[in-house]
């Protein structure tokens, strides 16, 4: 039976109840929504005791079907304002499921400044006292709790910034061997898992089992197919296995959409030197620990990661992913594989995004603080953040703050959230997305960057968008990562097919399209409720031309208002 793990700390205590009918047609990103807009009051304190983190692998989470172990975490947003959902691989969505457990709701805050550890086993279900892991980095953390309880648990843990209120922290997840380094990132609920004090959650699915299906055959048979057609795909089957997400990076330079010493350039001079390509063959030459490809997470067939090995082949940083490159490469001048391998290892330990993280740099570098492409400037900036300096205590807190108290103009954020590594003046579709997404300016709620937008009309821009974001909502409430999307996007029977043989429901034919629009309208009801309404991107972006195409976002306002317009028919 599928439960709900239920933690008051106001109280200390922990309670299993049965999956309620109302929650049982969501996991993930969808539960999510569901819990916050039935539970949480939209005009609450992000950081105060009436918000909710609510952690949930998807509805198809625990199965064999590839790359289905996402997970998802979410609460009120300390950086938007509104609803967040943060999606991460590693292993704890799939060990959640192999326990029935549904999802995790985290509510009330301890009475006391002491630490916690959420235990979750087939018999056991408590909080034990943690206050030896406060201030510790997240591998420290890891390392103590694999040595602990065994090193075949999955692990969500908070670094020192979370525990400081740091609103770029986010949630590390242990991959496979055990690393805290797959990201619940963005949106800054690290700091609301901190509030809540819980340093980690511990999950050991030892005696747990696959979830039960109502077809096994059928399923069978969907699932093969699946991992086939997964396997002969051009971007499943190859590119994403050599290159991973950092192939991407020359994709994006070349349409002048990279992100450049603070979104002012749309090409980096020195791209050569951090593209996937160039990361590929630095891996293969110094051999070692390094791997060109790995999965992340139990039976992923597309294995996008990588394990990145210093100049004496020996690991460096697990995984090196495209939007760092980006966000600490090329938006912060830094043109050199090595530091920007540990700038990611620096962020992974501090329990800090990346992204934000990276744009909050530069932002500082613009201001003058440090200088764009010094990377000893660049680490000071994060051991700032660290000590808790009256600089680190504004850079805590995101792009947004940093760019008011600095006075910087071009400011990359939307709804209080960094834009990821694509210039919305020249990835368009991506930059609806970050206009109209209730997310903020998160590419992962709608990723466009493999469609072309030259030579379309805003309208056909807007509906790439469209389609994107509500394909993503449906991956997130399913548990599956959006890179099987190149082949279930052209085969949506398969996705109806595995549900209709996992769970012995009929659905209809436009099953996946209606679940993602029903999370996109639960989330922008809490958004309305919390009085975010408006969309659209910073005035600078329509106004100041990028270099070297010289172009600026230019979809019309009447236009973005038709992106999630949905109705109920």
């Amino acid at each position: 039976m599928q439960t709900i793990i239920r933690v008051d700390m106001d109280n200390l205590a922990v309670r299993q109840e049965p999956l309620s009918e109302g929650y049982q047609a969501f996991g993930g990103r969808g539960l999510i929504a569901q819990v916050l807009l039935d539970e949480v009051n939209p005009a609450c304190d992000p950081l105060g005791a009436s918000n909710k983190l609510i952690v949930a692998p998807g509805l198809l989470g625990g199965t064999p079907v590839s790359s289905a172990g996402r997970l998802s975490v979410g609460a009120k947003s300390p950086l938007t304002g509104g609803i967040k959902e943060s999606n991460a691989g590693g292993v704890l969505g799939h060990k959640l499921a192999r326990l029935d457990i549904h999802g995790i709701i985290v509510e009330g805050t301890p009475k006391t400044d002491r630490m916690y550890l959420l235990f979750l086993s087939k018999d056991r279900a408590e909080l034990q006292l943690a206050d030896e892991l406060k201030g510790l980095g997240c591998y420290a953390v890891a390392e103590r709790l694999r040595s602990r309880y065994g090193e075949d648990i999955g692990l969500a843990i908070i670094g020192p910034i979370a525990e400081l209120g740091g609103a770029i922290a986010g949630v590390a997840i242990t991959d496979i061997e055990g690393r805290p380094s797959r990201y619940a990132a963005r949106g800054g609920l690290g700091a609301v898992m901190a509030v809540k004090g819980l340093k980690a959650i511990i999950v050991d699915d030892r005696g747990g089992h696959s979830p039960s299906l109502a077809d096994r055959e059928a399923f069978r048979q969907l699932n093969r197919e699946l991992a086939r057609l997964l396997r002969e795909n051009p971007i499943t089957g190859e590119s994403y296995p050599k290159y991973g997400t950092a192939g991407v990076l020359s994709l994006v330079n070349e349409r002048g959409g990279l992100p450049t010493r603070n979104f002012s350039q749309g090409r980096f001079e020195q791209m050569e030197q951090i593209c996937g390509e160039t990361l590929h063959d630095l891996i293969l030459q110094r051999d070692g620990e390094g791997l060109t490809t790995h999965g992340c997470m139990p039976g992923c067939i597309i294995r996008c990661s990588n394990v990145v090995p210093d100049g004496d082949g020996k690991e460096s940083i697990s995984p090196l992913e495209f939007e760092t490159l980006g966000m600490l490469g090329s938006n912060c001048g830094i043109g050199d594989i090595d530091a920007i391998a540990e700038l990611n290892y620096i962020c992974n330990d501090l329990g800090i995004d990346t992204i934000e993280t990276g744009a909050t740099i530069g932002l500082a570098m613009e201001a003058g603080v440090s200088r764009f492409g010094d990377v000893q400037g660049a680490k000071w900036l994060l051991e700032e953040i660290r000590k808790g300096t009256t600089l680190g205590l504004v850079l805590r807190q995101g792009a947004a703050v940093t760019a008011k108290v600095f006075g910087v103009k071009r400011i990359p954020v939307v709804k209080g959230q960094a834009m990821a590594a694509y210039d919305p003046r020249t990835i368009k579709g991506n930059a609806v997305t970050y206009a109209t997404s209730p997310m903020g300016a998160d590419h992962t709620a709608g990723n466009t960057i493999r469609l072309r937008w030259e030579g379309l009309t805003a309208t056909e821009i807007v509906a790439m968008s469209r389609k994107a974001q509500i394909a993503a909502a449906a991956y997130d409430s399913l548990g599956l990562c959006v890179f099987v999307g190149p082949v279930l996007s052209s085969r949506p029977e398969l996705t109806m097919g595995l549900f209709k043989a996992r769970y012995g429901l009929e659905v209809g034919p436009d099953y996946f399209t209606d679940l993602g629009k029903q999370v996109l309208r639960m989330e922008k009801e809490f958004n309305r409720q919390a009085g975010l309404t408006a969309d659209g991107l910073p005035e600078i972006f329509t106004s100041e031309p990028l270099p070297p195409l010289n172009v600026v976002f230019d979809i019309p306002p009447e236009e973005l208002a038709k992106t999630l317009a949905f109705t109920e028919s």
